[in-house]
Parts: C-alpha cells; structure tokens; sequence
C-alpha cells in the first residue's frame, strides 16, 4: 500500500475537501483525486461518498481513517528511529498576527533557522479572523493570534499575553506620568475596528465615563508609529513591539493611571502524523515567546501602583469549543 495515497486520503478526511488538501500537499486536485481512486480500488471499497457536491466519509472511509492515522503515525516512528541524529527538515507555513510579528517573531525565526538549517519558511501576516480560517481549512500549519481556532484536528495552546502602552512622541509628550483623562483629551491611535484592543480601549473609557476626542482605527503598527512620530497622537501597542520599535523609532511610553488589559496570544496548528516538525516549531515558540514576554515585562516601566511582575507562560491546551468571535480583527 502506497503510504503517499494513504496520506492523501488523511488529508482529504480531516480537511473535508479534496482541494484544501490537494494544497497542503501541493498538489493538482486531479492527482489528489486519482491517488484516492487508486487506494479505493486496491482496498476495492469506497472511502468517499461521491453522490452529491457535500463532503462525505462512507462508513468504510470512517473506518479507514484510524487505520490511516495509526499508518501514518508508525511511518513517523520509523523514521525518527532510523534518522536518529539527523538534521530536521522543516517546511512550515506560519501565519501571525502583526503585534507578534513586531514583538517576537523574527527573533523567534531566527533562532528557529540556527536551530534547524532545512527551515524552509512561508509567513503570512494578517488579522485574526484571516489566520484562523486559513488554519482551519488546512492553507496555514500554525497561526499566532488573538483568539485560538476551532475545528477537527486543530490543536490551541494559549501564550503569554501581551502587556498593552499607550505610546507618544517624546518631543511632544513630556510628562512621566499620564491620567486617562488627559489621554481622552488627545487623539488616540488602535486597532481596526472590532480588534481587541479597540473593543477594550473604547470600554476603559465609557467605565470611567469619559468620552474620548477621538479615536483612530488603523490596521498597521508602522502606520500608528509614523503618525505618532509626525504628533498626529498617541497610540496604544504591545510595550514588547514598542521596545523592538524604538531601536529606529522615536517611541516614548506613558505611564498611565488606569490598567490596560493585556492582549492575549494563541498558537492554534494542525497535527500531522507524518511528521513531528509542527509540534517542534510550536514547542520552541511557546519556550520563545514566554521568555520574551518575560524580558518585556522585566524592563517595563512600573504603573502608579508600583512595577508589574511578568506572567508566567500558561501550559493550557484545548480544544473544540468556538471561541472565535467577530470582535477580533488583529
């Protein structure tokens, strides 16, 4: 039994689409759907219901699908044992949100490439609700965004979040220490409408009933950093993207009186059982991003109620629940 065609119809069944894994495995769909004919015809069953356009398993092609796992999986196996000691290749299609990808990211990657030299990389750089429909239809293999994905053989592991800092231009704001109130008197910079910290920015204000000037959406962290160096107003950022920044940007946190809430991060990827390259680069990055978040924090500038203690990295796996919601945008 050809172990490609087995791994072709696994891919087929999880993404519930012979086109999606047609482009996991970079692929035609016509040689995606010849190597499924050809493994039906040697088992001499149907192992999908191709009676109307609806993606359907057969009850046999459910019953397949462990076998295929448990093949793909002793393949792994042995692979592992008789390439011990060589180098893993890693192709892997990584897509993250852009407060990661000015935080950590790059770092990451590149510890990532030192750690393993095959790294052949493809990185997309998009908003949340992007990222998680693409890992769920099986175009990414690990997303970094706001909210974590939901859909079969989706694994999400929560990451340290992020501290959120109003940001301003140091010529411009001088003050060590600023109220909410003075902040609500300037033009603030955020998100797009409906992310995150849009949402949260928005209801610091009304619980401290204030109304502010007003308030930017912009989609692009080195938008918000230019048209604060020109004093167009403060933004609020990750403090990690802020340090990154201010090696080229001239970027001044301010202290505020009132808590931000932090940005949560997510990795959300698929297993793959003929390999265990995704579950190393996922291992790496929370390792990564918990000691990068803690160094942010470390050399945070302290609030009014005295310095922040950085998180510790949460271990919290799941799955299954949708926790997507059309409030995150980045």
């Amino acid at each position: 039994m050809n172990l490609r065609f087995v791994e072709a119809f696994y891919w087929v069944a999880s993404l519930k689409s012979i086109s999606r894994a047609a482009e996991k495995l970079f692929l035609t769909q016509s040689a995606m759907s010849s190597r499924i004919a050809t493994l039906e015809e040697e088992l001499g069953i149907l192992l999908l219901d191709r009676r109307d356009k609806q993606f359907k398993l057969t009850v046999a092609g459910t019953r397949f699908l462990v076998y295929a796992q448990r093949l793909l999986d002793l393949q792994r196996e042995v692979k592992a044992e008789m390439g011990s000691g060589a180098p893993m290749a890693v192709a892997m299609r990584i897509g993250a949100i852009e407060s990661v990808l000015h935080s950590w990211l790059i770092p990451w990657l590149e510890k990532l490439r030192a750690d393993h030299p095959g790294l052949e990389l493809e990185l997309t750089v998009e908003t949340t609700p992007i990222l998680m429909d693409q890992v769920q239809r099986g175009t990414l293999d690990l997303v970094f965004a706001v909210l974590p994905a939901s859909a079969d053989g989706v694994i999400n592991h929560a990451l340290p979040s992020m501290e959120m800092v109003f940001v301003g231009n140091p010529a411009l704001h001088k003050k060590r220490n600023y109220r909410l109130s003075e902040l609500a008197e300037m033009e603030v910079l955020t998100f797009q409408k409906g992310s995150q910290p849009h949402v949260t920015l928005l209801d610091l204000f009304k619980s401290n009933r204030m109304e502010p000037k007003k308030v930017h959406a912009i989609s692009s962290i080195s938008a918000m950093v230019q048209l604060v160096q020109g004093g167009f107003g403060v933004a609020l950022l990750p403090r990690a993207a802020v340090q990154r920044l201010t090696g080229f940007a001239s970027l001044k946190p301010l202290t505020c009186d009132k808590r931000l809430k932090d940005l949560p991060i997510h990795a959300s990827y698929r297993t793959d059982p003929t390999s265990s390259s995704v579950e190393t680069v996922v291992r790496s990055a929370v390792e990564f991003a918990g000691g990068a978040t803690g160094r942010a924090a470390g050399g945070s500038a302290g609030t009014k109620t005295g310095r922040r203690k950085p998180e510790k990295p949460t271990k919290k796996v799941y799955q299954g629940k949708s926790l997507l919601s059309k409030k995150s945008m980045i």
